[in-house]
């Protein structure tokens, strides 16, 4: 029997996880809920054999919901995770858990007592975590291509979410999307944060920096930058982005650069020249699917799959960083005028870095 599903929001996020469950044959979606009238009709007309409820209560009271899917912003989150499982539902939720880290790490100890003692399983779309190029940069450091891991460049800018549309409970751009960078680079050191010293901007003079650059040590040695900003030609006439991954060792490196249709890493070892070429993978929530599924069907947590723990440390530090960015000047540069021009292009946007869903079938 399929595995069934009941889905929390239907904006941009709960369209992609739907249109992934819907072509995994393991998984029958049930409930959808969404507040607004037209998500709900679009939700209605892309899954006609979901219940489409506009309150979550019929998700969490429904006996044949095994799994619940949650698509909301941040500040809904901490009670329909301490709901879910408190109803024997294994959990897959966006991130961040909470807007106050104390409520994340919260959801984290609910989440590990239930699979502890009742089997439920709690996963979070972290989704670099489950990134083709980040599992292979990781087996380049472990080859001893590189020689010993010495630093670690991570740099994310696109044009992305401006600010003001919507996502305060997540935080500036560097908790909401920098996070992901912030978990990335404990992975690929295999290692905790120790030091730190973060720059930051509020470009446009918008209240909140969306640029930071963060560096530091780990605790294993290595340094670290990280770079994140949705700054990057905002009002350009072509867009683009700039985003990559190296890492340099004693005695190689390799470099990772994608455009969101191909990830390449070129590998400089010392026994190996070589370049690797996939698809980028996009948020990779059909690996995530398929880690639940093989979860809940084996019994067994699938070792890969990400833990809410993952989050929440990923979460704590982009914080802490944000907080010591805040010690140092923030510069303001731009102005309002020019963020209003910005968001009414994106208003306008069809296709383009971090669109806003619109009640139609656009999802990209």
């Amino acid at each position: 029997m399929a595995i069934t599903v009941g889905l929390i929001g239907f904006g941009r996020m709960g369209r992609c996880y739907l249109q992934t469950l819907q072509q995994d044959q393991r998984y029958r979606v049930t409930y959808i809920c969404d507040p607004d009238e037209g998500c709900r009709t679009l939700a209605s007309q892309l899954c006609p054999e979901a219940k489409v409820v506009a309150h979550e209560d019929a998700i969490m009271n429904a006996l044949d919901v095994q799994v619940v899917v949650l698509c909301a912003l941040c500040d809904s989150r901490p009670e329909q995770i301490r709901r879910a499982l408190e109803a024997g539902k294994h959990v897959v939720t966006e991130k961040p858990l909470a807007p106050l880290i104390e409520q994340e790490w919260q959801a984290v100890e609910a989440a590990e007592k239930a699979e502890q003692e009742r089997g439920l399983f709690a996963t979070v779309n972290m989704y670099l975590l489950n990134s083709w190029y980040h599992h292979e940069m990781r087996r380049i450091i472990d080859s001893g291509e590189l020689g010993e891991l010495a630093i670690m460049r991570v740099c994310h800018m696109t044009p992305g979410l401006a600010p003001g549309e919507g996502h305060e409970a997540e935080g500036p751009s560097f908790h909401d999307c920098g996070m992901h960078y912030v978990c990335l680079t404990r992975f690929l050191a295999q290692s905790e944060y120790k030091t730190w010293h973060a720059q930051a901007l509020r470009m446009w003079s918008w209240k909140d920096p969306w640029w930071l650059q963060v560096h530091g040590t780990m605790e294993s040695g290595v340094v670290f930058d990280i770079t994140q900003g949705f700054v990057y030609g905002q009002l350009s006439k072509n867009q683009t982005h700039n985003s990559y991954v190296e890492l340099i060792g004693t005695q190689g490196f390799c470099h990772m650069t994608h455009d969101f249709k191909t990830a390449v890493i070129n590998l400089h070892g010392v026994n190996t020249t070589e370049c690797i070429e996939h698809p980028h993978g996009g948020k990779n929530i059909d690996i995530l699917f398929a880690q639940m599924a093989e979860s809940i069907l084996d019994g067994h947590r699938q070792p890969d799959m990400p833990r809410l723990r993952d989050s929440a440390i990923a979460s704590e530090y982009a914080w802490k960083f944000l907080d010591d960015a805040r010690q140092h000047e923030m510069p303001a540069i731009g102005n309002l005028d020019e963020l209003e021009r910005i968001r009414e292009r994106r208003r306008n946007l069809k296709d383009g870095y971090g669109i806003l869903p619109r009640n139609n079938k656009n999802i990209t």
